[in-house]
């Protein structure tokens, strides 16, 4: 079956709207190619709804897993309304014991579908599920949904271990450290979700505190489904020093660089507060790439989207979660971390494995591409301003030599959101979520991820019309080309 090429046939016109990218039944990201599909897809219109035949994982049922629950519910035509198919017996009780908990109300029940544990759920439990669904990353793949309705044939379990233990080395090769400190999870939030559970066993019945403009499951994640989260956004020392010792928190967790702002915090500092009054540090490297960041020793724990950069495919989703060698906490950590709820499935581990291989090639080509159209988008007169992690000096203490900034930039443009929409509009380039692809992949960030809180981003700086870019493996000048086209429309 010939598939279509998107460094050369993006997604970028109306009639693209929900098609997969890649064409893959595994991908995570989808096509949503002019600025109204984005406005639809976030207000659930319908009609543009029914046009999708992908969605990211954790928002959404990819169609293979969209087929499973539609059997499981078939065959169980009770008052239940919704199916949860997850990879372990462990994980479908976790989100049982969260639903219950949620709402006392609803109805719930476990029953395996297909070789797969599901959580069925009555109309009351299902926002709750619908919750930890997405907060956790912790449902089963598209490919494991694959292998239990006998579209692909299950891979031997020899060829899965080594495949896991081949991305161990490698992971720990990157990070500097012995495998055995690094783990494998079916996302990047499946990692932190582990990482929590660890530090809550340490820290029990705290809340965490976010520094710096997160990812939205990133504060979610701890906020809704652990002992709570606090954003703060000033990076000020007394103000930091201040909140650690009134609310003597779990941990504190920062992004390496945020996302969208693509900017760092001080990690040596706010590590070196933290430490000092008994904190830990989690640190999501997943946009600057532990290839070119290094947050060890800073760092206790340091979890990663493999989905994005490592895979570079974007039809894998797959997380690592990495214990500082130097963790004072190292022997607590490890205990906790060593029986995780759910890890990296057999097929995922094969694939991710096979397409991982090239990863420092490629990430210093990323590297170079997006360091290149950021000079160039700061020299146009239509763009107000470039953000991107070459211009943060605290990201540049943590960069390795010979290290670039990764894939991942925004810019706003002088016009606003008009010119913003314009411009989406018009770009000949693959539009939709995610990163780390090896297709440029354009999204009006905040839209998709704010949508219900736009004024809330907005107060903390980050505007609605800012447009982020995944930079991929285009020629530099035929991609900058397509940008200059749509500024002049």
């Amino acid at each position: 079956m010939n598939t279509r090429d998107l460094l050369v046939d993006p997604c970028w016109s109306s009639k693209d709207l929900g098609k997969p990218m890649p064409d893959s039944p595994h991908a995570v990201s989808v096509a949503l190619p002019r600025w109204q599909d984005v406005v639809d897809y976030e207000e659930k219109n319908p009609k543009c709804l029914e046009s999708l035949k992908a969605i990211y994982p954790r928002f959404g049922f990819n169609p293979l897993v969209a087929e499973l629950t539609k059997f499981a519910l078939h065959k169980d035509a009770s008052s239940f309304t919704n199916a949860w198919p997850f990879p372990t017996e462990k994980v479908a009780n976790l989100a049982k014991l969260y639903c219950d908990r949620k709402n006392s109300f609803g109805k719930t029940k476990i029953q395996e579908v297909l070789g797969l544990p599901c959580l069925f759920t009555d109309q009351a439990s299902t926002t709750a599920a619908r919750a930890f669904w997405q907060h956790t990353g912790l449902g089963a793949s598209s490919r494991q949904t694959a292998i239990a309705l006998g579209k692909e044939r299950p891979p031997s379990s020899e060829n899965s271990i080594i495949a896991r233990d081949k991305l161990r080395i490698r992971l720990s090769n990157i990070y500097e450290c012995d495998k055995n400190l690094v783990q494998l999870h079916p996302s990047g939030m499946a990692a932190f979700y582990s990482a929590l559970e660890a530090i809550q066993e340490i820290n029990p019945g705290k809340k965490t505190i976010q520094l710096g403009f997160p990812y939205v499951d990133v504060l979610k994640l701890p906020k809704e489904i652990f002992e709570g989260s606090e954003l703060i956004l000033s990076f000020d020392p007394k103000d930091l020093v201040k909140t650690i010792e009134e609310q003597n928190p779990a941990a504190l967790v920062v992004e390496l660089p945020s996302n969208p702002m693509l900017q760092c915090v001080d990690l040596p500092l706010i590590a070196e507060i933290a430490h000092s009054r008994g904190i830990p540090v989690i640190a999501d490297d997943t946009i600057g790439s532990a290839l070119n960041i290094n947050a060890f020793p800073h760092a206790d724990l340091v979890f990663s989207s493999l989905t994005k950069s490592f895979a570079g495919r974007g039809d894998i989703l797959a997380g690592a979660l990495v214990l500082g060698p130097h963790s004072r906490w190292r022997k607590d950590l490890i205990k906790k971390i060593s029986s995780p709820s759910a890890v990296l499935s057999d097929p995922d581990s094969i694939a991710l494995e096979l397409v991982s291989r090239d990863v420092g090639s490629r990430l210093k080509r990323l590297n170079r591409a997006s360091e290149e159209l950021s000079s160039r988008l700061a020299m146009h007169p239509s763009v107000s301003r470039v953000l991107h992690p070459g211009s943060c000096s605290n990201f540049r203490k943590l960069m390795r030599d010979g290290a670039g900034y990764g894939c991942l930039l925004s810019f706003e443009l002088k016009g606003g959101l008009a010119q913003a929409k314009k411009v989406y509009n018009s770009l000949k380039l693959c539009k939709g979520p995610s990163l780390g692809t090896n297709f440029t992949l354009v999204c009006p960030y905040v839209m998709l991820a704010h949508y219900n809180e736009l004024d809330w981003a907005q107060k903390c700086g980050v505007p609605s019309h800012l447009l982020r870019v995944s930079v991929g493996l285009e020629d530099p000048d035929l991609l900058w080309e397509k940008f200059q086209i749509a500024f002049q429309n």
